[in-house]
């Protein structure tokens, strides 16, 4: 295989010999998807003698996206969660955003109610429009209020199949998954409302899709907590998908394929960090791409250079400053800050791990009530804008390379080595923070764990696919909505497989309450793949999902988490099999 950024590589995926399979010729359409070849053109800037690209034609989105602002009234600065002169050093933009939450007067976030009327009433404007808005129901709360999602397109329909008809990148914007941190939920609505017929960006969708979720997190917005309704951080849902919130989106994401998804909320400004470093976060927006183990390599790179960096551009050109998330532990003796999970458990990892561009944006106000509310609209509303320009720029390239991601991985079933375990790269960073009395920068050493590069902890050979016993239906339910192919077994057939042995001495044990850390062995032997039980092939563009979920020791596996009963339950399928599956 050719090598980039040489590049017009081929694929050469090869049929599992021997494999005989009785299923509609939709799935088997699904199933050869991955064996066929893709071109994939040179990266921009890295192939001599190559013509520069031409600049696509999208229409420009002028910025602001909103009207001009009366002069700021000075908030008294016993109302702030510090001092008057850092409080300066955020000034109200020149725009004010309107939404029901941003009202003058008012002290409660828009309301759910509002929100679907907000929505709804953008959806019946658009008819009979060249923009078709229509507002989706992905599921309901623990306390039943809706999660909603609006679909902006130029398709017929705001089907799932007719989006895919127009062959463009649909990019999905998730705000508010922690109740407490309102400000990207107010942006949304923004957004929802120059994506309508006659806003600043309704042009862009000549050339992507637009899925808005403008609150995952209905119930812990009302409340005001970080946590779902039964304690839950929804941030760490996307693997396991304990929530209904998490499986709403989810289904969101299966249905709708997204190229780009882009998960935004708010940090914490002060907190831990005045009393470890008696300084205050000094960025307007932190951000960070995508990074887990054995995500793509195209897909970072391009996360990274075709998202991120024009956005940081975008902020910068706003007079906002950015830079990496960052958070730091509870533990007052733990000084170091972290880049953000690389836990395939959150909604961009997992989301680069089904081989879409993933990214987090949060602005300055986790904790700080209103403050600054318009400039913390302000910075998502840049943020979220230049994410979508950014897709629509780089649309039949981000198709490409997503393209050939998904062959990538694909082609790599029953060979090659995976990770199974990785860390965060401790490193020193000098980061600038904010004096709380004076305002002034000040630069803070720290210890720095870093996101950007991993560190390999385990890794094991590539199986063919894996097996599960038919007891693990709940296992199979979840990677069904994760968009992951599982196939049913139809008659019995051996199976060449490594089972988990637990180490000795390292029985599975409880830690954390109900999480079963196991150290295991992989041991290779037969095992009988019995009718109803279930094969998840690994040459399926979601192989490395389906691996972070099934191989059982990691805190974050289903069986970690009891998804699937017993280490029994699940083998590793080490060679091609011969199976018959259902229809």
């Amino acid at each position: 295989m050719q090598t980039h950024p040489a590049l017009f590589a081929r694929l050469n995926c090869v049929p599992q010999l021997g494999m005989t399979v009785r299923f509609s010729a939709i799935a088997m359409a699904a199933l050869l998807a991955a064996c066929s070849s893709t071109p994939l053109p040179p990266w921009p800037g890295t192939a001599p003698g190559m013509a520069s690209r031409p600049a696509p034609v999208v229409s420009a989105v002028p910025a602001p996206l909103a009207t001009p602002a009366p002069a700021p009234i000075a908030a008294p600065a016993e109302s702030l969660p510090y001092s008057a002169a850092v409080a300066a050093r955020f000034p109200e933009p020149t725009v004010r955003y309107e939404t029901p939450g941003l009202e003058a007067g008012r002290t409660t976030y828009t309301t759910q109610r509002e929100i679907e009327q907000w929505l709804r009433e953008l959806a019946n404007k658009s008819l009979g429009s060249g923009a078709l808005l229509g507002l989706v129901t992905a599921g309901t709360s623990q306390r039943g209020l809706p999660i909603q999602a609006l679909v902006a397109t130029r398709a017929r329909s705001i089907e799932p199949r007719a989006l895919d008809a127009l062959d463009r990148p649909t990019v999905m914007l998730v705000a508010q998954q922690r109740g407490d941190e309102p400000a990207a939920a107010e942006a949304m609505l923004v957004i929802a409302r120059e994506l309508a017929p006659g806003g600043l960006l309704e042009p862009l969708l000549a050339r992507i899709n637009v899925v808005v979720v403008p609150r995952a997190n209905p119930d812990g917005a009302l409340a005001g907590l970080r946590a779902t309704a039964n304690g839950v951080d929804m941030t760490h849902d996307h693997l396991l998908l304990r929530t209904p919130e998490a499986q709403a989106l989810a289904s969101l994401v299966r249905d709708y394929r997204p190229t780009v998804v882009l998960d935004a909320g708010e940090f914490v400004a002060a907190g831990p960090y005045l009393q470890k470093y008696q300084a205050l976060q000094r960025p307007d927006v932190q951000l960070q791409y995508a990074g887990t183990a054995n995500a793509h390599e195209f897909i970072t790179k391009a996360a990274r250079e075709w998202l991120q960096e024009p956005m940081s551009a975008a902020l910068t050109d706003a007079q906002l400053t950015s830079d990496w998330y960052a958070s730091t532990a509870a533990d007052p003796q733990a000084l170091a800050l972290s880049m953000g999970s690389i836990a395939p458990d959150t909604l961009r990892n997992a989301s680069a791990l089904r081989n879409s561009l993933g990214l987090m944006v949060r602005s300055r106000g986790a904790g700080i009530g209103r403050t600054h509310l318009q400039r913390r609209v302000h910075s998502q509303v840049v943020a979220i804008s230049s994410a979508l320009r950014s897709t629509a720029e780089r649309a039949s390239e981000l198709a490409q390379v997503q393209s050939f991601a998904r062959r990538d991985i694909a082609a790599k079933a029953c060979r090659q080595q995976m990770l199974v375990q990785a860390a965060q790269t401790p490193e020193q960073r000098e980061v600038t923070m904010l004096q709380p009395e004076t305002g002034a920068d000040f630069t803070v050493k720290v210890d720095w764990n870093s996101s950007l590069t991993l560190r390999p902890l385990k890794s094991r050979v590539r199986p063919c696919g894996y097996w599960l016993s038919a007891s693990a239906t709940a296992a199979v339910d979840r990677l069904e909505l994760l968009g992951v192919q599982v196939m049913r077994v139809a008659e019995s057939a051996p199976l060449i497989a490594d089972t988990y042995t637990p180490t000795p001495g390292s029985a599975p044990a409880p830690a954390g309450g109900s999480v079963r850390l196991a150290q295991v062995t992989p041991t290779r032997g037969a095992v009988d793949a019995a009718p109803g039980s279930f094969y998840v092939p690994m040459n399926q563009p979601a192989a490395d999902l389906a691996a972070a979920a099934l191989e059982p020791d990691t805190e974050f596996s289903f069986f970690a988490h009891h998804a699937i009963g017993n280490l029994d339950d699940v083998a590793r399928v080490m060679v091609r099999p011969a199976l018959v599956f259902e229809e």
